[in-house]
């Protein structure tokens, strides 16, 4: 049975003078009986989509149906449970959990039962009267789920709900949500999982969706016919974390369209990507990402943006879940620090317009942060705006392209500074 169900879903935020749309065109279904994870881009519009089928925010475009009835606001019968612990830091456990019974206008006596029942459940009898800031981060996390379970949903969203915590903690609290599941003690019927770990992924869920391109779809599906518990170490389970990763790096020709390369750059620092290059090239020049990850110490959400950078300024090419340095990314790797910089700028004038564009424009004349930012700011949520503006300043900079004076937010020509 479908218990929600998404039509050509489409969000957009204003940017500037106009629209800039976040999702189009999504579609998916989720079932009775069934972990679903949703896997995507930092930023590409997960935790958005995630809201809209909760019915937290409206869409744009297109409509979200809960068991064949249109979603138009907050429905009974949905929770979630956010990355962050969101718990009142004024109220015991017990009054956080029982708080969302409430408003359905409870007896207190049967909230506190229920809440009570919630606590247990999620390993947390006994610590009912104690503070948020009396519990470590997974207890509290704990109590975020209890608090969602409480109220007995028949489909249970998590937004990201272990990234905060540390591995074995998150690991710990992983294994006793997928133990209840099994179970049958969670209650619910359907679960909707946002995450940017692979594995994690693999290891929960029955599918897995990939959120692609800008504004995101659903560009792929992935099924995950392995019965639990899953061992990470199983050939198929590392096949599975090899595909994810295949999906999350293929991008179309139509993402790499003019605009986008010109008015958007990935947030990339550029030591990150040095160490990425050097580590490239002491293992050969080519690597599997779920290897690479593991050798980095990298999330999906710290690799993905580093990859995107080294195959827009041509040092690097991604396919099928490996990434390969091409001659330029070679040299780059073997150089020394003055020759890596020279490379960068080369390679910054001839792959990033804007770059190319404003150096020119400083060459001839200052030119005002202030400038930059309403150009960056037409085409750009005002947030987004402000990260390539601090990426292009970082890349500018290091490639010796741009020189800043923070006083003034004045751009001038390096040159400038040498003749000081």
């Amino acid at each position: 049975m479908v218990l929600l169900e998404a039509r050509n879903v489409g969000k957009s935020f204003r940017a500037g003078d106009g629209a800039h749309p976040v999702l189009a065109g999504v579609n998916l279904e989720v079932r009775e009986g069934e972990i679903v994870a949703l896997l995507g881009r930092s930023g590409g519009g997960k935790s958005t989509l995630l809201r809209i089928l909760a019915g937290l925010v409206p869409p744009n475009e297109g409509e979200v149906r809960f068991k064949g009835r249109r979603v138009e606001g907050p429905v009974e019968g949905m929770a979630m449970v956010f990355q962050s612990f969101a718990l009142f830091p004024w109220l015991t456990v017990l009054e956080n959990v029982a708080l969302g019974l409430e408003a359905r206008g409870l007896p207190k006596a049967e909230r506190e039962r229920k809440a009570r029942e919630a606590i247990a459940l999620v390993g947390l009898e006994g610590f009912e009267g104690a503070l948020p800031k009396e519990l470590s981060g997974g207890m509290r996390q704990r109590v975020g789920f209890a608090r969602a379970l409480v109220v007995e949903p028949e489909i249970l969203f998590m937004d990201e709900p272990f990234s905060a915590l540390d591995p074995l903690t998150a690991e710990g609290l992983r294994e006793d949500l997928l133990d209840l599941w099994e179970a049958g003690r969670l209650g619910t019927k359907a679960i909707l999982l946002v995450t940017h770990n692979m594995e994690e992924a693999v290891a929960l869920a029955d599918r897995a969706l990939v959120l692609q391109g800008s504004p995101a779809r659903i560009a792929a599906e992935v099924r995950v016919p392995l019965r639990h518990p899953r061992d990470p170490r199983d050939p198929r389970f590392l096949a599975l974390t090899d595909r994810l990763y295949a999906e999350l790096t293929h991008r179309e020709e139509v993402e790499r369209r003019v605009e986008e390369v010109a008015y958007r750059l990935p947030e990339a620092p550029v030591g990150a990507m040095l160490a990425l290059v050097e580590t490239l090239g002491r293992l050969g020049g080519r690597a599997d990402l779920p290897v690479l990850a593991e050798e980095e110490g990298l999330g999906v959400d710290e690799l993905l943006p580093l990859l995107e950078a080294l195959e827009l300024l041509g040092f690097a090419r991604v396919a099928e879940g490996d990434v390969e340095l091409t001659p330029s990314g070679l040299a780059l790797a073997e150089a020394d620090l003055p020759r890596q910089r020279e490379i960068f700028a080369e390679h910054l004038l001839r792959h990033v317009p804007l770059v190319a564009e404003l150096h020119q424009e400083v060459l001839a004349r200052r030119v005002r942060e202030e400038e930059v930012l309403e150009r960056l700011e037409a085409r750009l949520p005002q947030e987004e705006a402000r990260r390539v503006w601090r990426r292009l300043l970082e890349w500018g900079r290091f490639a010796g392209l741009l020189a800043y004076d923070e006083r003034a937010r004045l751009l001038y020509p390096p040159a400038e500074v040498e003749g000081a």
